[in-house]
């Protein structure tokens, strides 16, 4: 019998952060147990006939939303696949890969919960919302630096895809169990990455751990404190929110690491006192940083692929 593989989704915006958080998680499961895998290989159109066209690589009409949902069914039974490879320096698809799914599967880009069938191959849906200027300004470096484009170039195509952005990228929100925003502090415009907090909106569609341990329960929560939990709605929804904020002390961050690890002891070699690289982030002069908020992040979601793996076991052992 082949082991169902587990299946992380990781959908936003471009340049929302996606490789990026993507990075530490498959550091925390082992990049061997890890195949990583990207929506946006399965593009219609290239570049030019894009342009030709008049369609944004964001339109649903732009994209094989058939074969995704048929490759991720076909992952998530531990079958191969032979992927598209869409080139972001040509503009053009190189030749295809094969890929058999190793056992945790992350699955990133920008269309990946559009179809009803797509979303129900997944076990753990993450969307990314950071705030769109900060998105921006995280696109403009990206494009200049890594992909040869002016400022005027990228923010052309940002404004050209906004209509899109609006009416197919944003409304995947409501299919997540858990939406990311990292954020400045205070509205600062700080795109610092090692100063920025996170807002982490949890859904009841899976059960996440017991957070209200981090608290004194003799105590009414200090709305000043450097981690936060509360109750808030979600495009109309009640849900729980958890604010990590950049300045939080090495003492608050191993008090929240210690409940994920006491639910899943596998995650105690993945501390961050360890040697695994997670909440790492590049500075603006080009070295490394520690970022709290982002390497708590990775933890949690990690902590959700693991606990998903685990009833998976269960129910495939007969145990309940």
């Amino acid at each position: 019998m082949v082991q169902r593989r587990i299946i992380l989704g990781i959908v936003g915006d471009s340049a929302a952060g996606k490789t990026t958080l993507t990075r530490g998680i498959a550091q925390v499961l082992g990049e061997e147990n890890v195949t990583v895998i990207c929506t946006d290989d399965y593009h219609r159109y290239n570049r030019q006939q894009r342009s030709e066209f008049g369609i944004t690589a964001l339109h649903p009409d732009c994209n094989y939303l058939d074969i995704i949902q048929q490759h991720l069914s076909l992952l998530r039974g531990g079958q191969p696949i032979l992927k598209p490879i869409y080139n972001h320096d040509t503009g053009n698809f190189d030749p295809p890969e094969y890929i058999e799914p190793r056992q945790f599967v992350i699955v990133e880009g920008l269309l990946g919960y559009y179809t009803r069938a797509a979303r129900d191959c997944y076990d753990v849906k993450v969307y990314l919302a950071p705030p769109e200027d900060l998105r921006r300004t995280w696109k403009i470096k990206r494009d200049t630096r890594k992909r040869g484009y002016s400022d005027e170039q990228v923010i052309t195509a940002l404004d050209k895809r906004e209509p899109d952005s609006e009416k197919f990228i944003r409304p995947q929100r409501q299919w997540s169990d858990v939406v990311v925003s990292f954020c400045s502090p205070e509205d600062s415009g700080d795109e610092n990455q090692e100063h920025l907090n996170v807002r982490l909106v949890l859904r009841p569609t899976i059960p996440h751990p017991d957070l209200v341990r981090l608290f004194d329960p003799s105590s009414a929560v200090d709305p000043y404190s450097a981690i936060r939990l509360g109750l808030d709605r979600d495009m109309g929804k009640p849900v729980d929110l958890l604010e990590i904020d950049g300045h939080a002390t090495s003492e608050q961050v191993r008090k929240l690491e210690k409940i994920l690890c006491s639910d899943v002891p596998s995650l105690e070699s993945c501390r961050l006192d360890s040697n695994v690289e997670i909440g790492k982030v590049t500075g603006t002069t080009g070295e490394t940083i520690q970022s709290y908020p982002l390497a708590l992040t990775q933890l949690l979601i990690t902590y959700h692929m693991l606990k998903a793996s685990s009833v998976h076991q269960k129910i495939g052992s007969g145990g309940g």
